[in-house]
């Protein structure tokens, strides 16, 4: 009598079990193509910039972009969220990414880049604040796992972009097949999330977000917390955009060969695999993040330093330092998770402090290519990024103790 109850039960774990397991897989590959469509850019900037007649000014626009789709679309999600299921808004995004990064390869016009760039962007924006709030909602007791792993996914993502573009280009003989290849990639995501987004037709709030007025009542620009995870989040994004849209540039600038400086970016996002990995857990486990926050920066310092000095000589050691250094980046996506109670509190603080993170970031790459401009060298940079390190590291303190954001 007591197995026939336990043979019932069964088939519902299962079944539970999978569908877990497939939320997971869908959400490992719309991180996948979180990056791709950065990094295949900066691996590609100087073919771009020769081919639609780009000035510095509009290359460093071409760079600066992610940080300030990320910023404006970012800040509307809550709103979609609020008004939408999660799964409708993300198909809407990655069909966003797929559209753009298809589109922009077809013309010769700088401006229509730009446009079609920011279509693709605005997609990857309403990604990047979703995916903490998916995990709060899909793993709460799996936060430093999922992050871990999500993140990894982020970083092989970016690795093939940086790795893969310029064979892909040179194979095809055209920097637009390099860059149009991962449409394919983003095409892919769209029939995982399809089935959940047409089971979430109803628009009206109750229904697209159960407890959907907890994110109109969580206000994390009025809190201390709000503010640090934000400049912890653009300082830290600030360096990693900066770094992806030019150091395949000051490579080059080293005596490296286009493939070698790509290699080279790759590289930062291979190490940057397992520190994605090992960081939110151990995020997660920590009771403060004092020492961790400070040692991260502190390599980061290293690396800009060691590049300033001896490019060339000391390549792949800066590289592999700056990689274990911007762990930062999943230590910022875990601490999102963890400042939080609920799923609506997460997604709250996950736009407003990557939508202000990723609009003071904008201006790393923009401010980078400023200086490079005017100075011909990269001693001025990289002393900046030093500065913004130091920055980091002051904000970071503030978020390193254990607090909610729905208590300030």
């Amino acid at each position: 009598m007591v197995l026939e109850p336990a043979a019932a039960v069964a088939p519902a774990v299962r079944g539970r079990a999978r569908g877990t397991l497939l939320v997971l897989a869908a959400m490992l590959l719309v991180a996948l193509n979180l990056r791709t469509s950065i990094t295949s850019v900066g691996s590609l900037l100087t073919e771009v910039r020769e081919g639609l007649q780009l000035s510095g000014l509009m290359a460093g626009v071409v760079t600066t972009m992610p940080t300030i789709a990320f910023a404006f679309f970012g800040a509307f999600t809550p709103v979609l969220v609020r008004r939408f299921s999660a799964p409708r808004v993300l198909v809407a995004a990655m069909v966003a990414l797929v559209a753009g990064q298809a589109l922009r390869v077809a013309t010769g016009s700088a401006a229509v880049f730009v446009i079609t760039s920011a279509l693709a962007l605005s997609g990857i924006a309403i990604g990047n604040v979703l995916m903490p709030m998916l995990v709060k909602q899909h793993f709460p007791e799996r936060t430093g796992l999922v992050t871990g792993a999500y993140s990894v996914s982020m970083s092989i993502g970016a690795t093939i972009g940086a790795a893969a573009t310029v064979p892909i280009a040179h194979a095809f003989g055209s920097w637009r097949a390099g860059l149009g290849v991962w449409a394919i990639l983003a095409l892919a995501a769209i029939p995982l999330w399809l089935p959940a987004a047409l089971r979430h037709r109803a628009a009206s709030r109750a229904t697209a977000v159960p407890g959907a007025e907890t994110i109109a009542r969580v206000r994390p620009g009025a809190t201390r917390l709000g503010w640090a995870m934000a400049i912890f989040f653009g300082a830290q994004s600030l360096s990693g955009y900066a770094a992806m849209g030019w150091l395949p540039t000051l490579f080059r600038d080293a005596g490296f060969s286009p493939e070698n400086a790509g290699l080279l970016l790759g590289i930062l996002s291979v190490v940057g695999v397992p520190m994605g990995l090992i960081m939110p857990s151990l995020t997660a486990r920590l009771p403060n993040l004092h020492g961790l926050i400070l040692a991260l920066a502190g390599l980061m310092i290293v690396a800009y330093l060691g590049m300033m000095l001896a490019p060339r000589a000391g390549a792949y050691l800066w590289v592999v330092v700056l990689s274990v250094g911007q762990s930062a980046f999943p230590l910022a996506l875990t601490v999102l998770g963890l400042r939080a109670r609920t799923a609506e509190g997460t997604v709250a603080l996950s736009a407003f402090a990557q939508s202000i993170g990723y609009l003071f970031a904008a201006l790393g790459p923009l401010l980078v290519g400023y200086f490079y401009g005017l100075t011909g060298a990269w001693t001025v940079p990289m002393l900046f990024l030093v500065a913004v390190a130091l920055l980091q590291a002051t904000a970071g303190l503030a978020i390193a103790r254990p607090r909610f954001i729905e208590d300030e």
